[in-house]
Formats: C-alpha cells, sequence, structure tokens
C-alpha cells in the first residue's frame, strides 16, 4: 500500500517521517526546488511566534543551540536537516494539476506525469493564494505581505501596513527598526496576547487550559492578557467580542502574539488608523476620519484557501495542518501527521 503526500513543508515531511517510522512507502510531491519553500520565500526578519518546544516535528527536535524562537533561517535549517534525518527524498519541481479517483485508487496527474496511490495526503497548508490588492488610485507602491522582504528599501519613506495579524505586525516592527516610518491600518477588531508571560511561552499556559470550554480558558486567562497589554482602546484598536482562543475555534484565526509592536504603538512609532474609506493620490482617507500621504503600501490581508477539505480519511484522503490550534500550529502539524499515518496503518492490516 503506497501514500502520495503534496507538499514538502512542515506537514509534508511530518507525514512521511511518520510514515516512515511505521515502515509504509510514501512518495512526497514538491512543486519548488527544495524543502520548506513557503519558510525560504518569507520576510528576513521572520521568526517563529511560537517556542520550539512546542514546534518540533515528530521524533526530530531544533537542537539544543537554537533560540527559543527561531529564525527564518533556522527554520529553513532545521527542515532541511528534518529531511535528511529521515531520508526524505521529495520529487522537486512536481506540480500536483488535478486529484481524482480512479478504479481504488488515487490518480494525481503533475506538470511530470501522474502518480498513483492507495491514499493520498494534502500538505500544502492553508495559505495558498495571497488575497488580491485593491488600493485604486494610489500612485506608490503596492504589495502584499508574501512579496514582501524587508524594511530597507522602505527606509525613509512613510507606509501603510494595512491589516493586524501576527506577520502585519512583525513587517511593521521591521519597517521601524530599518528606517521607514510605518503606520497600520486596522479595520476589525482584535486579540493581541503577550509571547511570554513571566518568561514562559504563552503556549505553554495554553497546553494547561486545552482541556477547558474555550470561553472558560479565555476567562482564567483575561487578568494575565489585561496586565501584560494593558487597553487595546487607549492604543486605538478594538479588542474582538470574545477571547483568543475562542477566536481561534471560531473563526479560525489566531490572535496576535505580541512581540513588540505593543511598545511601538505606545511610544507612538507605529500610529493606528481605521480602515481604508478612500484614496485622493498618495492622500489615505481613513474611517474615523483622519488622512495622510504615503509613500507604499503592504498588505498583510492574508491568503484564501484553494484545497476543500474533506473529512478525515474520506476515501483514503487526509489533510495535514489545516487547522489552527490554540496550542500552536506546527504542534497540531506533528498531532495530524501521527493521525493520519496511525489510521493509513490500520486500514493496510
Amino acid at each position: 500500500m503506497h501514500t502520495l503526500i503534496i507538499g514538502a513543508s512542515f506537514s509534508g515531511l511530518a507525514t512521511a517521517a511518520c510514515l516512515s517510522r511505521k515502515g509504509m512507502a510514501y512518495t512526497v510531491l514538491e512543486k519548488e526546488d527544495a524543502v520548506g519553500a513557503p519558510w525560504r520565500r518569507h520576510y528576513e526578519r521572520l521568526h517563529l511566534h511560537t517556542n520550539k518546544g512546542v514546534s518540533n516535528l515528530p521524533y526530530f527536535p531544533f537542537g539544543s543551540g537554537v533560540p527559543r524562537y527561531p529564525s527564518r533561517l533556522q527554520v529553513i535549517d532545521y527542515l532541511e536537516r528534518y529531511r535528511q534525518h529521515f531520508n526524505i527524498q521529495p520529487h522537486f519541481q512536481t506540480e500536483a494539476l488535478s486529484i481524482r479517483r480512479s478504479d481504488g485508487h488515487w490518480v494525481v496527474e503533475t506538470n511530470k506525469g501522474n502518480f498513483t496511490s492507495d491514499f493520498v495526503v494534502m500538505a500544502t497548508g492553508p495559505f495558498g493564494k495571497p488575497r488580491p490588492l485593491n488600493f485604486p488610485g494610489f500612485p506608490g507602491r503596492v504589495l502584499h505581505s508574501s512579496a514582501y522582504a524587508s524594511g530597507r528599501e522602505f527606509a525613509g519613506q512613510r507606509v501603510l501596513v494595512v491589516g493586524f495579524g501576527n506577520s502585519a505586525c512583525e513587517i511593521a516592527i521591521d519597517l521601524h527598526e530599518q528606517g521607514a516610518h510605518p503606520s497600520m491600518s486596522v479595520r476589525s477588531p482584535v486579540n493581541v496576547i503577550p509571547r511570554d508571560i513571566l518568561g514562559i511561552p504563552v503556549l505553554e499556559f495554553s497546553l494547561l487550559l486545552r482541556h477547558l470550554p474555550p470561553r472558560m480558558a479565555d476567562l482564567i486567562s483575561a487578568p494575565l492578557v489585561r496586565a501584560y497589554i494593558g487597553n487595546l482602546s487607549k492604543l486605538g484598536l478594538r479588542k474582538k467580542d470574545c477571547g483568543p482562543i475562542e477566536q481561534i475555534v471560531r473563526e479560525g484565526k489566531a490572535p496576535v502574539l505580541d512581540i513588540g509592536i505593543i511598545r511601538l504603538i505606545r511610544k507612538g512609532h507605529v500610529p493606528i488608523r481605521g480602515g481604508i474609506d478612500h484614496i485622493a493620490g498618495p492622500t489615505i482617507h481613513f474611517s474615523e476620519g483622519a488622512h495622510d500621504d504615503f509613500d507604499a503600501i503592504v498588505a498583510g490581508t492574508g491568503f484564501s484557501n484553494d484545497v476543500e477539505v474533506k473529512p478525515f480519511g474520506e476515501d483514503g484522503r487526509y489533510f495535514c495542518g489545516y487547522w489552527i490550534s490554540p496550542t500552536g500550529q506546527i504542534r497540531e502539524i506533528g498531532l495530524d501527521a501521527r493521525k493520519i499515518t496511525g489510521d493509513i496503518a490500520k486500514r493496510v492490516r
């Protein structure tokens, strides 16, 4: 019995390693020319927002010399060492074009021919396509956060970061550190939680609360969050009507882990504006009535998922890493990979 894994980043490598440990055959397809392709494209400043203790893939931890929050390059190095450790040999530059069920098997059409398998694991992740940019009439540079590399190229410029997710916030920090003048356009209410509490990663606390109902867990953690983050309304932000854990369950979106953006907002280094009302040349008018001139826009407006997630194991098809977890997505990927492998093992007995 054979399993086809589509994607060779965290999810694909974890699944391959788990199958390998069980002695089960698999093939990994990757449309890029290296493992961890999304991390190779990300902006330079990026670090894991979750601590390495909950971000290991199965059976192979980050090294002791790697800091608590590994950098982008350290993550890439970890994924490559993981591949080597388990002797995972993906078919690189092999893009899956279509998947169909035929005569009790899965047939995956690629740019390099067809692959047939008994099981198929989708491991391309939930961040498929950047959402379209829509800033009509703005004469300056406009780019999605996925195309952002470094604030160096914006030094001295006034840059509007649209959105308030984890990437948008770290990009705003990077712009400030590199000599640009960032502002943030935040249309919707947000949840912000500290990355560490009393020197302990906040996800470690989430592990302790994971068996409680989301609303109860949020109520228990709320005093600590308020003590560290303070009153968001005083910063020009609106808080969501639910807590961060309930947000993940309800919306499938992670809250912002504060790695320094709140301090910069408090100091006035990153002004907060409302949603964009209209654009007149370089002048952007906001919903609260303010307006400013900008040289560039970085849209941290997220991604759309072009993969329709089906029920677990339906017809031998699985999805690894498509769910956001209060205890960290990479931890969830490891759990998914083990669960998928266990189910396949039962089916081949």
